[in-house]
């Protein structure tokens, strides 16, 4: 058996030593495996959003991320319990910049201004049966499965909301309800609308007409109190 005997010079080489034979090895460190976790987590991310904005959420197919990302499958499901969480992960995102985007534009001034600031997220909520049920999903709404960034989006469009109303109460909107629960009203009616979308009976409708009607009998100021 042949013993080798290492140690690292000044220079963070192996030296080894074996009798009168002396020689240097490249010492390389080793990368750390959350790094490498992450890269390979952000590959499969990545190739997910190309096939999306290719082919829709629809077209998505782990095979195909697998593919794209160059890893395999067994690695997809180490990151990712199911497609389905890969895809309410890429939702999630985005419904976070547009509500961000809706954030940071003037607040509307009317009930009926709801509607149209709000257009952007009902738009991309409701684009199609697939992401609308993820949304639905992972939202906590459905008290079925939670997923963090669309639960906690929709608990940041309550906030969002109550401080619209809060804005236009006693005059505009009515006071005698506290604005979370008014807030929470608007979330429930906006979903509302867009599932109304995908019924046969109502998708002539636009979304946005929709929606006025609840919020119109939901925030406006009882006659008693005008």
């Amino acid at each position: 058996m042949v013993i080798f005997i290492a140690s690292k010079d000044d220079r963070g080489q192996l030296k080894f030593d074996h009798g009168q034979n002396t020689g240097i090895l490249p010492f390389m460190e080793a990368r750390p495996p959350q790094k490498r976790r992450i890269a390979t987590r952000q590959r499969l991310i990545e190739a997910a959003s190309e096939i999306v904005a290719e082919s829709g959420f629809a077209a998505l197919r782990v095979e195909d991320v697998v593919a794209r990302a160059k890893v395999a499958k067994g690695t997809f499901f180490s990151h990712f319990e199911d497609k389905d969480r890969l895809m309410a992960l890429l939702i999630g995102q985005e419904m976070d910049r547009i509500l961000k985007q809706i954030a940071q534009a003037p607040a509307p001034d009317t009930v009926d201004g709801f509607g149209p600031a709000l257009a952007p997220l009902m738009g991309y909520m409701g684009q199609n049966r697939v992401v609308f049920d993820v949304v639905i999903r992972f939202s906590g709404a459905a008290a079925i499965e939670t997923t963090e960034l669309i639960s906690v989006n929709f608990m940041e469009q309550v906030m969002l909301f109550a401080k619209w109303v809060e804005r236009l109460q006693p005059h505009i909107v009515r006071s005698d309800v506290d604005a979370m629960l008014l807030a929470e009203g608007i979330q429930a009616f906006i979903i509302q609308a867009i599932a109304l979308e995908f019924c046969a009976l109502h998708n002539s409708v636009d979304v946005q007409d929709r929606l006025a009607p609840y919020l119109r009998a939901w925030l406006a100021v009882p006659k008693s109190t005008r």
